[in-house]
């Protein structure tokens, strides 16, 4: 177990990064998929910044914060203009103007408001650094299993078709996917396969409505403890943190 205040050698990133992409891998066989089309979100909200280095020089360049005050401080010490970012944590509507400078991704859209506010947020930042620069992708935060202490949309069908249509003529910001957690559990396979399926169902039901410009391709589910599950089940990101940084 790790203690306080110990940094992790790279040596044991590297053997635990190896485990984490060959369950990947497994978990992809199972379903028939390319490991390839699966990418891995780093999540270093408790690694220091020499762990995340280590991460990044073995090859993970995507990385996923909770908190946009820590995200400014690591994106700011890694200086590594090659890595993705992805806010994966609850935005709050204040925090949006950081967070369309900082984060290339976020994951954690659940409401018309925060997405119209980061949709302003990243017009401006293109028009001060370049149209390219000024594109957020996005994913609607789904809470499927109806947790009281999670936050998300409800796992409804009108109301994620409601949230489309407002995104459809924002011009900064993408909704490319669905987000959501499962309820932890000792035995995840239970309480994570049907929250990943209805998640899927969701993205899928809202594509055949044609309600939102785009068709969304991406699923973000699946953490340390039901990653598999989730690629099993459709996920194209994968939230791993605690299984790296042991």
């Amino acid at each position: 177990m790790r203690k306080t205040g110990d940094t992790i050698p790279e040596e044991r990133i590297a053997r635990n990064l190896e485990r984490v992409r060959a369950r990947m891998a497994e978990a992809a066989a199972n379903a028939g998929r390319d490991v390839n089309a699966i990418t891995l979100i780093g999540v270093t909200k408790y690694s220091t910044n020499e762990e995340t280095a280590a991460l990044v020089r073995l090859g993970v360049m995507d990385l996923g914060e909770s908190r946009v005050q820590d995200a400014e401080l690591k994106i700011a010490a890694l200086a590594d203009p090659r890595l993705r970012w992805h806010l994966i944590g609850h935005l709050q509507t204040n925090k949006a103007n950081k967070a369309a400078r900082l984060f290339q991704t976020i994951h954690s859209i659940d409401s018309a408001h925060v997405v119209i506010e980061l949709n302003k947020e990243a017009a401006k930042a293109a028009a001060i650094h370049g149209a390219s620069d000024g594109m957020i992708e996005g994913y609607i935060e789904i809470n499927a299993a109806r947790e009281a202490n999670k936050f998300g949309l409800p796992p409804e069908h009108d109301v994620l078709i409601e949230i489309l249509k407002q995104c459809s003529e924002l011009k900064s910001i993408r909704i490319v996917g669905v987000m959501g957690m499962a309820p932890y559990a000792d035995d995840p396979e239970p309480a994570s396969r049907p929250v990943f399926k209805r998640l899927r169902e969701l993205r899928d039901e809202a594509n055949a409505a044609k309600v939102y410009s785009h068709t969304m391709t991406e699923l973000s589910m699946g953490m340390t403890q039901d990653f598999h599950i989730a690629i099993e089940e459709g996920a194209t990101k994968v939230r791993v943190g605690s299984a790296l940084f042991e």
